[in-house]
């Protein structure tokens, strides 16, 4: 059979076609199907995923997009639904404002309306961290009310502090364990008046920790309304503690009047100031009278010019023992033999040359009672204790690890409220301190 050879005049079938196809040919196209639930653009990378209208993807992400047909087809089907659901959301609200599309996403601008400035805040991340180091801003509870010697005391200690008011002791220990204060000063002994049982108690109840100490000097006064002279007064109003450490001067001083207790000292200067009471002192802080409009009548009423009130910070977390500087530690033990036991306790420490500086001895409430029967004498009921010891070590010291080892042993309870620096700082009993 002749073979056909076309000619150079004629035309080339075989070109004819292939460039009737390549005219018609579809050029594949590539969609990217991009996460639907994160809009970062860091991600837009990751999230991408490129697949040809053929089905078979080139490039694929593992998380979002499988390698099938059939996991392609599903992210399809997902986005299409987003995509109806934005348009029945547009109809809805009538089609108002300037809609734009951010990754895929409609964003309507809407008419924001103007929020009230008064609102309570959202917490933050912030209000809900650890507490700042020493020296920043803490939020400090003290008992008492403005101008009390627990809130000075909590200046000394964490200078341009916010300091708290609380109107009870035990609110200050919740206000640290509810996280709305970062720490507590509470006093512990004064001079004068001895130990404030109340915390020592608390102490006990709550799980804070003793992070500090400070010794605050407390220059009393004695305070009444404006043009109300000593000999007009039928009572005096204070804290126990301020009236037992007034008690012989008030005598000394001529004044024949009840002595009533109230929450504390600035308040009770609050009381007299809110109720116009011109019968009525109040023995608190030079502070208090600036505080509330109230004369003083008589400066540096304590019994003796060496009145000083020590306190303890309290702290939800203990802080890290050292031995570079003097610290102090303080513990709570009890036993169910009773007080035979404390004898062996002491010499643990003595032993070892620890100095004690504090001990202080509390009725065990779970068990107050310990009754002891004898054939040929009889029944015999003791009081059980609870011993609180403050001794001259840290925890970091070996000697102190050693004695309390051996403290452990002699008892049947042993907890360590705190291993803390002992407060240094100069102090003289003067009122500007």
């Amino acid at each position: 059979m002749q073979s056909l050879t076309p000619s150079s005049s004629g035309v080339n079938l075989k070109s004819l076609i292939r460039s009737k196809i390549q005219s018609h040919r579809v050029v594949p196209s590539r969609l990217v199907i991009r996460c639907a639930y994160r809009f970062d653009s860091s991600n837009v990378a990751a999230n991408t995923g490129t697949i040809n209208t053929n089905g078979a993807p080139s490039t694929y992400n593992a998380g979002h997009v499988g390698p099938s047909r059939a996991d392609w087809q599903s992210s399809c089907a997902i986005l299409a639904s987003k995509v109806v659901s934005q348009q029945q959301d547009t109809e809805m609200s009538g089609g108002a404002g300037n809609i734009t599309a951010v990754n895929g996403h409609k964003m309507i601008d809407l008419d924001l309306v103007a929020i009230n400035d008064n609102q309570p805040k959202p917490l933050t991340i912030t209000d809900l961290s650890p507490a700042p180091m020493h020296g920043a801003q803490l939020r400090v509870a003290y008992q008492g009310v403005p101008g009390a010697y627990s809130e000075a005391a909590a200046g000394k200690a964490y200078p341009k502090c916010e300091a708290i008011p609380c109107d009870q002791f035990e609110v200050a220990f919740q206000a640290v364990e509810l996280w709305i204060a970062d720490r507590a000063v509470l006093p512990v002994e004064n001079s004068l008046g001895g130990s404030i049982h109340r915390n020592y108690d608390l102490l006990l109840r709550h799980r804070l920790h003793i992070v500090g100490e400070v010794q605050l000097p407390v220059h009393h006064c004695l305070l009444a309304l404006p043009g109300v002279r000593k000999e007009y007064l039928t009572r005096v109003i204070s804290h126990p503690q301020a009236l037992a450490q007034c008690e012989l001067t008030l005598t000394k001083l001529g004044l024949n009047v009840a002595r009533e207790a109230v929450d504390d000292t600035a308040g009770a200067a609050e009381y007299i100031a809110a109720n116009n009471l011109r019968d009525t002192a109040a023995i608190a802080s030079a502070r208090a009278a600036d505080l509330y409009g109230l004369q003083i009548l008589a400066e540096g009423i304590q019994d003796d010019s060496s009145n000083v009130t020590r306190f303890v910070m309290l702290a939800r977390e203990p802080i890290i023992p050292r031995t570079d500087r003097p610290f102090k530690t303080s513990i709570v033990f009890a036993h169910h033999e009773g007080t035979s036991v404390l004898f062996k306790v002491l010499s643990a420490f003595a032993f070892r040359n620890i100095s004690l500086t504090k001990i202080e001895s509390r009725p065990h409430r779970n068990r107050p009672i310990r009754v002891v029967d004898d054939a040929n004498v009889g029944t015999a009921k003791h009081f059980e204790y609870m011993f609180y010891v403050d001794f001259e070590a840290s925890m970091a010291d070996v000697r102190a690890q050693n004695a309390l080892a051996e403290v452990q042993e002699f008892t049947s309870f042993l907890r360590v409220l705190g291993s803390y620096p002992m407060d240094m700082t100069p102090w003289c009993p003067s009122r500007e301190d």
